[in-house]
């Protein structure tokens, strides 16, 4: 047995460490640190409790829209404020571009150019992938980068700008959409689908929200047509449908709201591959353990968590605590989302395979770019100009509340008490602290630590492109991750 660390890795948001045990050319075990400590937590406690819509977008420069709906949904919970139906809108509008612009960001520009490495070389595909997805001078990186920037240009219209906008209250947004706003946003998700449809999936994006069957995939495959089809292929080939296998439960907290009684676009739940059932989520049953962690403290409610730095704590290797719903690790991410929604081809994919995997999280990204884009053309459609887009409430001065969204990676939550009108304890469970979650005081790996035994490093050692896809395939941001 022999002791490898990989990391830094490039192409992650933050910074990651990974320690890997490798027997006979495997990963035996792994232990996944987060070594940057950042505190956000602490950052907020005292302050008054408008100032979490500031602070907290400032978490994460990838995902600012999530982390500024998860604070005003917090301060919501017990504000006793409904938000305008137009501020439910132009919300979802907001986060839908930034969730896809992250879904793009995460294919063409982080995932795909391991592909390109020399340790494929021999491959017969490798030359006109490397054309294509190498990093920084590669085609696909040229086209995708301005449509990445159309989708943020719905912020400048939604937000006044991003990241890290003011826009985002408990009652709706701060900033109201005309007629002239409508439809400069429909143009610019018109030129999103037109990209989406030629360059990704060869399809119109209805046809693709459609695909229900493995036997449909493999059609789409067939035709060649599209930088899905081509990474299809490329799963096929190297097996990654096997890759990186996921070892429980899967989570969502629900995206994308609908105004009045209408629901989330993406339901709420937990399903469970190993028998294919779907759960009720109970938010009383999520905990984090600290236990191998350097922070103080014993496992519990993030309620009730304070974070407070021990880095002589016994058998401590991360920043990032371990959180559990009733005691169990859950992958989160859009794999998740779909598998609890219920689409039919990434349940197909899971069955199959028996468990998540590196293919079935990448598929499920680019299938929610055709799922999410129409919701948002409906969206703008259903806007009302010159109705309200924010309804003001009292400051609430005593109370706690949770805000719970789903980031492009997966389930963020943010648990907030507040007295006498300053913030007393604040806790943020982010989707790559789920997914990135070290062991807890049981012993139980977390998501990606299970997710890597097993893989295949060969003579290459940490070299091999394959602890790259499982890594990547989560797509990890350790800047949230980290307490």
């Amino acid at each position: 047995m022999s002791r490898i660390v990989v990391g830094p890795f490039n192409r992650v948001e933050g910074d990651l460490e990974l320690t890997l045990e490798v027997e006979d050319g495997r990963v035996a075990s792994a232990r996944v640190t987060t070594p940057l400590y950042r505190g956000f937590e602490q950052i907020l406690i005292g302050r008054p409790v408008g100032d979490a819509l500031v602070i907290a977008p400032r978490i994460c420069g990838i995902c600012s829209v999530s982390q500024s709906l998860a604070a005003a949904g917090a301060i919501a919970a017990f504000s006793g404020v409904s938000a305008a139906a137009n501020g439910v809108l132009a919300t979802a509008l907001a986060h839908g571009a930034e969730n896809l612009a992250d879904h793009l960001s995460h294919f063409y520009l982080f995932f795909m150019p391991d592909f390109a490495r020399a340790q494929y070389a021999a491959e017969p595909w490798h030359p006109a992938v490397a054309e294509r997805f190498v990093a920084i001078r590669g085609r696909a990186g040229a086209e995708v980068l301005p449509v990445r920037s159309r989708l943020l240009e719905v912020m400048g219209f939604v937000a006044g700008k991003w990241p890290h906008s003011l826009a985002f209250r408990p009652g709706g947004t701060t900033r109201a959409l005309d007629l002239g706003a409508k439809t400069r946003l429909r143009a610019i998700l018109a030129d999103v689908r037109d990209f989406a449809e030629r360059v990704i999936f060869g399809l119109r994006l209805e046809e693709v929200a459609e695909l229900a069957t493995l036997a449909d995939l493999d059609r789409l495959t067939a035709r060649g047509i599209g930088d899905l089809a081509a990474f299809l292929r490329l799963a096929e080939a190297l097996d990654l449908h096997r890759l990186g296998p996921g070892s429980g439960p899967v989570m969502s907290f629900g995206a994308y709201p609908g105004p009045d009684a209408e629901g989330p676009l993406f339901p709420a739940g937990l399903f469970d591959p190993a028998d294919g059932t779907v759960g009720r989520l109970e938010i009383g049953r999520i905990t984090e353990d600290p236990t191998r962690a350097w922070l103080a403290g014993e496992a519990g409610s993030p309620a009730r968590a304070e974070t407070r730095p021990d880095i002589d704590r016994a058998d401590a290797y991360s920043w990032a605590r371990a959180p559990r719903y009733a005691g169990r690790t859950v992958e989160v991410g859009a794999v998740a989302r779909q598998l609890v929604t219920g689409h039919p081809l990434i349940r197909a994919l899971v069955a199959r395979d028996g468990a998540t995997s590196v293919a079935s999280r990448v598929v499920a990204r680019l299938l929610e770019v055709a799922l999410v884009l129409p919701a948002m053309e409906r969206w703008v459609g259903r806007i009302t100009p010159g109705a309200p887009f924010c309804a003001v409430g009292g400051e609430p001065t005593d109370g706690a509340g949770v805000g719970l969204v789903e980031a492009a990676r997966g389930s963020l939550g943010h648990w907030l008490t507040v007295r006498g009108g300053r913030i007393t304890r604040y806790q943020i469970v982010a989707p790559t602290t789920w997914n990135f979650s070290p062991r807890d005081g049981t012993g139980l790996p977390g998501p990606l630590e299970r997710a890597l035994e097993g893989t295949r490093l060969g003579d290459l050692g940490a070299e091999a492109a394959a602890v790259q896809h499982v890594v990547r395939s989560f797509d990890p941001c350790m800047v949230c991750t980290a307490h």
